[in-house]
């Protein structure tokens, strides 16, 4: 039972892999990318719930949330129509994030994912957004605000050294 969020998470990269598969228009598309996403939510809240939150779950965690991401972008970028403002400005999010990386190496040895609460509701106003997308671009718009807040907090929670070690 201790594992069973490991093992939600596990199936999260899974989906996130079964993406890469579906044609992006399609239910099955859609069906995936929502199980993913209730899957993110409800790991950790299992993992709280049965007292089992480990460093290795939390880095698990992380790494199924990159793959997720990774996959998503892969499909539905080549079909969204991004002004470039929006590339540019999630380009800079990625700086951001490579440098938090880099610090977290220089301080500690090895990366850090901090699961903030910006964070958090960053991840779970992108998946809301990205459906969206097909109407507009002012949610993602509305995410990559958040997203550099998170981003900007992150490396400041591990510059701080309010990193667990």
């Amino acid at each position: 039972m201790k594992q069973l969020p490991n093992i939600i998470t596990l199936l999260r990269i899974a989906g996130s892999l079964g993406l890469l598969l579906c044609d992006v228009t399609g239910v099955v598309f859609w069906l995936i990318y929502g199980l993913c996403g209730i899957s993110d939510i409800a790991d950790g809240w299992l993992a709280r719930k049965l007292k089992c939150v480990t460093k290795t779950g939390a880095l698990l965690d992380s790494l199924a949330d990159i793959c997720f991401v990774a996959c998503c972008a892969w499909k539905l970028l080549p079909i969204l129509d991004l002004p470039q403002w929006l590339w540019l400005w999630a380009g800079v999010i990625v700086v951001i994030k490579i440098v938090n990386q880099l610090s977290a190496l220089v301080m500690y040895e090895r990366c850090c994912f901090p699961h903030t609460t910006a964070s958090k509701v960053t991840g779970f106003l992108l998946f809301i957004a990205v459906p969206m997308t097909v109407w507009s671009t002012i949610p993602l718009a509305i995410v990559a605000a958040f997203a550099t807040f998170a981003a900007i907090h992150e490396g400041h929670y591990i510059r701080t050294n309010k990193i667990k070690q």
